[in-house]
């Protein structure tokens, strides 16, 4: 009896507890590296810390606004050039706040390598506005097209801003696709035709990097012309370059204070550029979801997610893959 006692004991040591008894919120922002991002914080929460949690569906300004609530406790990706304004407002409350440096992403205007190669004398952004005529809205032929950023995404205030600021708003329509996942596939299908086009667009992507691309040129960048750019009541927009992303966690702050061991493991999320770009690279080559993604890196990087957790919570998730 007393070795059962001994055995039952060392299980319910092994057993990990939760700090918090409720399913952990996980803002599920819809593209690439949020989704895989989410699924691999999630399964180290549920394997390593016996934790419950939800991936959330939404987008990014009302990811923010449910962060804020407590709707979100945590939200993967935080892209702080394209959500400056209403992230500031939001730190602002004291109900949120910043953790860890996920990775360092950027940001730019895109035209394919043939276009570059057809027009070499465009260049700069401010220079599309003699192509129109090459780059023709199909809805308003009087126009050219720009792919912008996803409708509710915060980079969507970025490029109508922009629009704005690069004097374009006669010459082209600033097009928002309804999902990230309708903007990939219609950029995907321009290009596999050899069509002109011009888009905005992020990276690390799977898309960016499948693609030969060439980046239209944009004045240096400036903070403070670029912070207006970032608001949506800017009311004298002016052209600057995207700075760097430094893309970070956005954690609730009542439920970092709950559970500072959770917290603590959040700050130390962190992929290194040439890994994050392999694990996107796979999840194109594949076509896998997320979920198989996740469950690839976590099995393959070990060596970069064991970073982030205590040794006991890196054995449990290690014996569960």
């Amino acid at each position: 009896m007393a070795t059962l006692g001994l055995t039952q004991s060392a299980q319910a040591a092994d057993t990990p507890q939760c700090e918090i008894n409720r399913p952990i919120n996980i803002g599920g922002m819809n593209w690439e590296s949020n989704l895989i991002l989410a699924d691999i914080e999630s399964y180290i929460l549920q394997k390593g810390y016996g934790c419950k949690t939800d991936i959330l569906p939404t987008e990014t300004l009302p990811a923010i606004a449910a962060l804020e609530r407590g709707n979100l406790d945590i939200k993967p990706e935080i892209w702080p050039n394209a959500t400056y304004a209403p992230w500031a407002k939001a730190v602002a409350t004291g109900k949120v706040k910043a953790i860890g440096n996920v990775f360092t992403g950027g940001e730019a205007w895109f035209i394919p390598k043939y276009t570059a190669e057809k027009y070499p004398d465009l260049k700069t952004a401010a220079d599309l506005v003699k192509y129109k005529d090459k780059f023709k809205d199909p809805e308003d032929p009087s126009k050219g097209r720009i792919y912008g950023c996803p409708a509710g995404w915060g980079c969507e205030i970025v490029t109508n801003n922009m629009h704005k600021a690069y004097g374009l708003e006669d010459s082209f329509n600033m097009y928002s696709p309804g999902t990230g996942a309708a903007q990939k596939a219609a950029l995907a299908s321009a290009y596999k035709r050899k069509q002109d086009i011009v888009f905005y667009y992020w990276y690390p992507t799977p898309l960016v990097g499948a693609l030969e691309l060439v980046k239209l040129e944009m004045p240096a960048y400036d903070q403070e012309k670029f912070q207006c750019l970032t608001a949506i009541d800017c009311e004298n927009p002016q052209p600057s370059s995207y700075p760097q992303d430094e893309v970070f966690t956005g954690i609730n702050v009542a439920f970092a204070n709950e559970a500072p061991k959770l917290a603590e493991f959040f700050s130390k999320v962190n992929i290194p550029l040439p890994i994050l770009d392999a694990t996107l690279a796979r999840m194109e080559e594949t076509g896998d979801d997320a979920r198989d993604i996740a469950m690839w890196f976590l099995k393959n990087h070990g060596d970069i997610w064991a970073q982030w957790v205590p040794e006991d919570v890196a054995k449990r998730v290690q014996s569960s893959l």
